[in-house]
């Protein structure tokens, strides 16, 4: 049974939120400020954290830089109809996903096992590009021998692309790949998360080795 984290301080919301998800099979902890929440992530090691945004004292955001500080696991952030800023910023924090408010059950339980089979991609051996070595058995990263940490999403992203040197991979294709959404039509996920791993394995972002950019098509794994 994975063990999730909610972060809501909207006490009618956290309780519809925390029953539809038990009915789903998970246990769950329940916060209802990002101080508490904070507490409880030390305390507890949840799989994943489902972290509202507009938070009183520390917000969401905050508290998903906070986690992200100290820990890869995934971290879905729940934010108001089409708030743009929010989901920005969320994603900005280190977010692997976001769902919004008024939340479905079926929705938010699609996501949490879209992130959870992140970290498990079915395949075993040694990735070897350039200075980057992937150990698939194992999940870990390095890069010129220094383990690199990544969260969930940063680690399929990385494995998507590094899968096919070369290839192109669009928006809409590492979507659907990485983060499992049905409606693919939201790129920023895609942009944020790349923007994310670029800034822990290239030695310059703004002149990518690995990670390049084909404007109007999507992007391509290196090494050049």
């Amino acid at each position: 049974m994975s063990r999730l984290l909610l972060v809501e301080d909207d006490r009618p919301l956290q309780r519809g939120m925390q029953l539809g998800l038990q009915r789903h099979g998970y246990e769950v902890l329940v916060a209802d400020d990002g101080e508490a929440g904070l507490r409880l992530f030390r305390d507890e090691l949840p799989d994943v954290v489902i972290l509202d945004v507009q938070l009183p004292g520390i917000d969401g955001v905050e508290v998903c830089r906070r986690i992200r500080s100290i820990s890869g696991v995934p971290v879905i952030v729940v934010t108001a109809l089409d708030d743009d800023y929010d989901i920005v910023a969320g994603l900005e924090a280190g977010a692997d996903d976001y769902v919004v408010k008024p939340v479905r059950p079926a929705v938010l339980d699609a996501r949490i096992r879209a992130v959870l089979r992140r970290t498990d991609p079915g395949d075993e051996g040694v990735r070897e590009l350039g200075a980057l070595r992937i150990a698939l058995a194992s999940l870990s990263v390095t890069l010129d021998g220094t383990p690199i940490e990544l969260t969930a999403s940063e680690l399929k992203l990385l494995l998507a692309l590094s899968a096919e040197p070369g290839r192109v991979l669009s928006r809409q294709q590492l979507l659907r790949e990485v983060w499992e959404h049905e409606y693919l039509g939201d790129s920023r996920l895609v942009d944020n998360c790349v923007q994310r791993l670029r800034a822990k394995i290239e030695d310059d972002p703004a002149r990518p080795r690995y990670i390049q950019t084909l404007r109007g098509f999507g992007y391509r794994f290196g090494p050049t």
